[in-house]
């Protein structure tokens, strides 16, 4: 298998280097050249689903790359989320590093079976004789009115599940460095990429427009081979007020309210949920006192728990109050009601004051 330097990685190259030989992209551009990389450095790397081919994917994430690599390299699927994934499956035990895409999140369940009984399972069936090197691309979260089977937050299912890693970048920076890490890693990987933000941030002020990633700093991508290791997290606002742990396109969202209310919060992007850089979490509640979730997905039972969980027995005699979180509601998804579900300036602006008067 040709694959890159293994030990290369953002953190490695020189900070000089990186602006002289960067360029500005949205989240879908960056996407598009991980995987434009990884079709060409390594010949094991397949790229199947519904539309990637011909097509270039329903937001385009694949566009041009059958044209560039053929048929056998970047191929259409039937409609089977259970059969896209279960190949994917037997192709990763002989070999190859297929990276399925699930048109939509939602459209997963059917596979699920494979994901969970299958992908996760098979390196400990074998005693390590076979893996399951997959990474399962999907674009999920809502934004798009998309309604109620294109729009869902499923994360907490995955990292329920003990073999598998979940993936939730935030910047066209980190989606490129992290799809590659993922491409590159021996277990199956889910990596989510939200659609909201694929053309640009957006602070969930919805009566304002999106910004393009243009104008945005991590829109500056390095050219070339780079990884982010997984597991490891990204202090995207720095402070000492308060944490607040998020991921994919809330983060942009918790950035927006402190900055319009002038609070000095740290913002933590988790980056990847499992593994979770438990020392990050650790350390930057610790430093603040303070603890704030915030996630798109349903409440109950959400990701959230599990951190509020995990800040409570790790920091419990660093808190100066009770974890608080703000997520999307118990509720199957809101097509006309869409922006009152999500975790917005309103509902996230009030858990900061709760916690502030604490």
């Amino acid at each position: 298998m040709a694959r890159m330097s293994a030990d290369l990685t953002e953190d490695d190259i020189p900070v000089s280097q990186l602006e002289a030989s960067s360029r500005r992209m949205n989240m879908i551009e960056a996407i598009n050249d991980a995987l434009d990389i990884m079709l060409s450095h390594d010949p094991s790397v397949i790229v199947m689903g519904e539309d990637v081919g011909y097509f270039g994917g329903v937001f385009r994430a694949t566009a041009g790359l059958q044209a560039k690599y053929g048929k056998t390299r970047v191929f259409d699927t039937p409609i089977s989320e259970c059969g896209i994934i279960g190949a994917a499956v037997g192709m990763g035990a002989y070999g190859l590093r297929p990276v399925p895409e699930i048109q939509f999140a939602d459209y997963i369940y059917p596979g699920i079976d494979q994901l969970i009984s299958e992908a996760a399972r098979l390196r400990y069936r074998s005693a390590g004789e076979f893996i399951a090197p997959l990474t399962v691309r999907s674009p999920f979260g809502g934004g798009i009115f998309g309604g109620q089977t294109h729009s869902q937050s499923p994360e907490a299912i995955f990292t329920h599940v003990a073999g598998l890693k979940t993936v939730i970048p935030a910047t066209p920076r980190d989606a490129k460095g992290l799809l590659i890490a993922a491409i590159e890693d021996n277990d199956p990987v889910i990596f989510f990429e939200p659609k909201r933000i694929y053309n640009g941030p957006f602070s969930g002020y919805y009566d304002k427009p999106v910004e393009p990633w243009k104008n945005h700093p991590d829109s500056e991508v390095p050219e070339g081979y780079y990884r982010i290791p997984l597991g490891k997290a990204r202090v995207a606002r720095s402070g000492d007020a308060m944490t607040i742990l998020t991921y994919g396109t809330m983060v942009h969202v918790a950035q927006a309210v402190c900055q319009a209310k002038g609070v000095d919060a740290e913002i933590l992007d988790l980056r990847t949920l499992v593994p979770l850089d438990v020392e990050a979490v650790e350390n930057s509640v610790q430093k603040t006192g303070k603890c704030l979730v915030v996630h798109e997905a349903t409440r109950t039972s959400g990701f959230g728990a599990e951190l509020a969980a995990l800040v409570q027995e790790r920091c419990f005699y660093h808190l100066e109050a009770p974890v608080e979180r703000v997520t999307g509601f118990d509720t199957p998804y809101p097509h006309s009601l869409e922006w009152a579900y999500f975790p917005g300036p309103v509902r996230i602006g009030d858990a900061i004051d709760k916690l502030l008067e604490a």
